[in-house]
């Protein structure tokens, strides 16, 4: 949805608590919308536990922050801000709310600026995750309308990402196992070889190892993938 498209004018229960006249003079709207976002995520979250979804991590520590920026957002606006101020102010909340959750504060301005490029889509359009959120009402399953829309998608399942993850732990601690035995190999039967030429028969043998290994992921993922489009 647009910024500049027309916004609902019924309010939930839940955006009426923090609406610009019942929010206490010393609570900032930052903080309005940090406290609204955690009531909206823990009633959210406890809907879809039933539900068993299987994504990457990152996919879905990615969409529910998007929703939650989207959630902020509405709050901002609830609070009296414009359309393009309270997007400034949600993302000014989720920062804060990151700390709060003790993200280290050096991660935060890039997972932030990261959130920002993925919170549009092209022609300035919101991701999903932004405009279900910012159309959410209390009570409701939008959290769980966003994951059913991606619950088909291979290239964000919890399937792809852990085929991924033993991949890497293979290539790398066989990688390091390999250049270990080499080097003790050589030291040990063929002294007098320089530090260089060790490293290097080393390395060579390491790469005769990852580069297959890759190779045969890569083949899987491309198998799996066409596998996923002659179903659909």
């Amino acid at each position: 949805m647009n910024e500049t498209e027309k916004k609902p004018d019924s309010m939930t229960p839940a955006q009426d608590a923090v609406t610009a006249d019942e929010a206490p003079a010393d609570i900032s709207t930052v903080d309005a919308c940090i406290a609204h976002a955690r009531e909206v995520k823990e009633t959210q979250l406890e809907m879809i536990k039933s539900k068993s979804y299987d994504f990457a991590p990152e996919f879905r520590d990615m969409s529910i922050q998007l929703y939650l920026f989207g959630v902020m957002w509405k709050c901002a606006e609830n609070l009296g801000h414009a359309a393009a101020e309270a997007r400034e102010l949600a993302f000014t909340a989720l920062g804060k709310m990151f700390l709060q959750d003790r993200m280290d504060k050096r991660k935060v301005p890039k997972r932030i600026e990261f959130l920002r490029k993925m919170s549009k889509l092209e022609e300035d359009h919101n991701a999903l995750a932004v405009a279900i959120g910012y159309e959410s009402e209390s009570g409701d399953t939008s959290l769980a309308e966003l994951f059913d829309h991606y619950v088909d998608d291979m290239q964000v399942s919890g399937d792809f990402w852990r085929l991924y993850d033993r991949g890497r732990k293979i290539m790398m601690y066989g990688g390091l196992f390999i250049i270990f035995v080499v080097i003790w190999f050589v030291t040990i039967f063929m002294p007098g070889n320089s530090v260089i030429s060790v490293l290097a028969a080393a390395l060579i043998l390491a790469a005769l190892f990852v580069i297959p290994v890759f190779l045969v992921g890569v083949v899987i993922y491309r198998s799996k993938m066409k596998k996923f489009k002659r179903a659909n």
